[in-house]
């Protein structure tokens, strides 16, 4: 087993620390550069993940999380995403159970917390993974490199990269799957407890228990699996001190067999056996809860792997690894999303960004040369671990074995940043060593890089606490983006201000012709504002990119009946509905198209279908109840208005219409009590009040007609009809008055 004394960590200008004081200040540090989210709001990704996925809400069953994906969907259907994390969806219906509700804080609470968390037991990996596993005589882990793996633990609690996975609720996913993965590791870890130097000897319970952990790690995110391949390499550089070089060099010159058992003992083989076992169980199983295949991208999510050949594709990969390094090594240029155009295609060889893969590369083989082929074995073991930390946890997402769904995810480098600053403490600690003379120098310059890196945290966090400072952000980062100028947009619709999102909406169309959803959105908006013709050319443009687009076949159908193209609004609207079985919203607006063409019974029938589909849809309810009224249908219309009340207790708009049928129907005290009712839970409704007088103007309730007109009129002095109705009262009341006797 390799443990030797780290020589140059004493270099190092950080204080020596018990590991309890290492682990308080790491974390310390890390709820310092996160503290400012805490308070944010549900951002992003987590509208769908968590505020609209109905497996976080208690009274869905609890065997629905298994079943489902990471955003709800069934894992069988064609549409879902195919992300398997039932142990992070889990804690997500802890938060909702225990707030009792959607309420944003614990869920960052509990996310600043994790990595708080995860960030102190970095200093037991980096201790280890640096300085060997060796313990006292009380069987206690000694640490041989305390200050290394101290300022390894702080780059880690510090990094800016970070920010996504912590800042953002969704990376949740990547917290709980780096806590397994460590777990994992430092269990793995005990089955070598006993110290012995043949590594032969090791308890297989502890192997077991850290498959058990890799397991977790992998319900709570696929990248969990790649804890294997780390233990794997820890085995054999640091248990069984293996040297790669001179065993890849025996096997290739054929030595005899006896020099190859010398280096690969009985024990390793046997453990190297268990996690290949354990890992192909779990990819098994993994592949098994896909169900119908991997989730289909497409070429806007990750436009390298659609190009048009296997070279471009190659060069294409390898600038996005290019890039992911530099985001590791200077973490200023983050942003929420790297698709749509935010990363052009390199399309030719002699593109200049071909360079920064190039730089890439010249610098990996150079780490990989000096971690096989240097005189120095601790250099050896620890330049080989750090690129093991460093590269493995990332090929999940490297487009090697499958595509993926990004182009880059500051989410996905959570793990491999823990290889990056155990590399970057490795090299700052040698700088330390050779210049010893400039050592006040040194500890100012580390402590100003942790200082940057806090405070890029402090401001990073700050910008995911909402989206609109989250979209904005990104505008600097990747203005060639169509999605952030689409987000950018929808956040500012949401607020209402349309105007300006009418500008970014267009801009999303121009970057993307494509953008189906732009071209739906933007189609809404000039709806609204009466820019008709436009908004159709805007929608049928989008569903002929995209025929199966539902919402846009449903908008397209309200601007062509607004256009009075009432036979193609109809087409349009079924189309929805054929590629949208259960669309009660379309139903209720095609039951709109059939009452302007006074097909009455087809309008029932829609509505009847939007409730069917959706049984709290309100102004489908609504809707019948007028329609029958109207057209006096009153017996018929009084029966829909209960049953919707029975759904709908508290819908005012639904007891101010039935308490009109029942006005008509000269059932004068059940419709004052639902008008009453109605004003309760809606005092400032001016038709009500003016509903309610002509009520007691037909009960001959005189004084309290006159005081609800006089209170419709008020709150709408232009009200149809009530000033006619107050006038006419107010002579009633005067020529009672003459003829009254004093």
């Amino acid at each position: 087993m390799a443990q030797t004394e780290v020589h140059w960590d004493h270099q190092i200008p950080l204080p020596k620390l018990a590991p309890l004081h290492a682990k308080i200040i790491v974390a310390l540090v890390a709820l310092l550069c996160f503290i400012n989210s805490y308070d944010g709001d549900f951002v992003f990704d987590d509208s769908e993940a968590i505020v609209n996925n109905k497996d976080l809400n208690p009274a869905t069953p609890l065997n629905n999380i298994w079943r489902n994906d990471f955003w709800g969907s069934n894992l069988s259907s064609n549409n879902s995403h195919k992300s398997y994390r039932p142990l992070t969806v889990l804690t997500f219906r802890l938060n909702y159970l225990m707030a009792g509700g959607l309420h944003p804080v614990g869920f960052h609470v509990l996310n600043i917390g994790l990595h708080s968390l995860i960030s102190a037991l970095m200093i037991d990996m980096f201790s280890i993974l640096l300085g060997g596993l060796a313990y006292d005589g009380n069987g206690n882990r000694i640490s041989h490199a305390p200050k290394a793996s101290l300022l390894a633990g702080l780059l880690f609690a510090a990094h800016p990269v970070h920010t996504e996975s912590v800042a953002g609720i969704v990376g949740r996913a990547d917290l709980l799957c780096a806590l397994f993965f460590q777990l994992s590791f430092l269990t793995y870890c005990k089955a070598f407890r006993g110290g012995s130097e043949r590594d032969e000897k090791f308890s297989i319970h502890w192997v077991a228990v850290s498959l058990l952990l890799c397991a977790a790690a992998m319900l709570c995110k696929e990248q969990g699996i790649t804890v294997l391949g780390v233990n794997a390499a820890f085995d054999v550089l640091l248990i069984c001190n293996v040297n790669v070089y001179e065993l890849s060099q025996t096997l290739f010159l054929r030595r005899k067999a006896e020099d190859v058992s010398e280096r690969v003992r009985t024990g390793l083989l046997t453990r190297l056996a268990l996690l290949a076992m354990g890992g192909a169980f779990l990819l098994y199983a993994r592949w098994r809860i896909m169900g119908t295949g991997p989730p289909a991208f497409t070429e806007v999510d990750n436009p390298a792997s659609f190009a048009e050949n296997v070279f471009l594709r190659i060069v294409n990969y390898n600038y996005y690894y290019s890039l992911n390094a530099w985001v590791l090594l200077c973490p200023w240029w983050l942003c929420f999303d790297w698709s749509m155009g935010c990363v052009p295609l390199i399309k030719s060889a002699f593109d200049w960004r071909t360079a920064w893969l190039l730089l890439l590369w010249c610098f990996l083989i150079g780490l990989i040369s000096q971690a096989l082929c240097s005189q120095d074995s601790q250099r050896r073991r620890t330049l080989t671990l750090g690129l093991v930390l460093l590269v493995v946890p990332f090929l999940p997402a490297c487009n090697i074995f499958f595509r993926v769904g990004f182009v880059i995810a500051e989410r996905v480098l959570y793990l491999s940043s823990a290889g990056y600053c155990l590399l970057l403490a490795y090299a700052l600690g040698h700088c330390c060593g050779r210049w010893s003379r400039c050592k006040g120098l040194l500890r100012a310059s580390l402590l100003a890089l942790l200082c940057v890196y806090v405070a890029r945290c402090a401001l990073r966090s700050h910008q995911w606490r909402s989206e609109q400072s989250l979209f904005t952000s990104a505008l600097s980062v990747c203005p060639l983006n169509a999605k952030v100028h689409y987000n950018v947009g929808k956040n500012l619709a949401d607020r209402g201000n349309t105007s300006a999102a009418i500008k970014y909406y267009r801009e999303a169309v121009r970057l993307h012709p494509k953008y189906v959803h732009a071209m739906n959105n933007l189609g809404n908006i000039l709806k609204e504002r009466n820019e008709l013709v436009e908004a159709e050319e805007l929608l049928a443009k989008a569903v002929l990119i995209q025929p199966d687009f539902a919402a846009a076949w449903m908008n397209l159908g309200i601007v062509q009946n607004s256009l009075m193209k009432f036979k193609e609004a109809e087409q349009s609207y079924w189309n929805a509905i054929q590629f949208r079985k259960k669309y009660p919203d379309c139903y209720y607006n095609l039951g709109r198209l059939y009452a302007d063409l006074n097909r009455h019974l087809d309008a029932l029938n829609a509505w009847r279908n939007a409730t069917v589909l959706k049984p709290d849809h309100s102004l489908a309810w609504n809707n019948m109840v007028i329609l029958l009224d109207n057209t006096g249908n009153l017996a018929q219309a009084e029966a829909i208005g209960r049953e919707a009340l029975k759904l709908l207790p508290n819908d005012h708009t639904i007891m101010f219409s039935l308490a009109n049928v029942l006005g008509k129907l000269q059932k004068y005290k059940e419709s004052e009590g639902f008008f009453l009712q109605a004003l309760k839970i809606n005092p400032n409704a001016a038709s009500c009040h003016g509903n309610l007088a002509v009520l007691y103007h037909r009960w001959g309730k005189l004084e309290l007609a006159k005081k609800h007109y006089e209170l419709s009129l008020k709150l709408d002095p232009d009200a149809p009809g009530t000033r006619d109705n107050y006038n006419m009262l107010r002579r009633k009341l005067d020529q009672l008055y003459r003829t009254t006797p004093p």
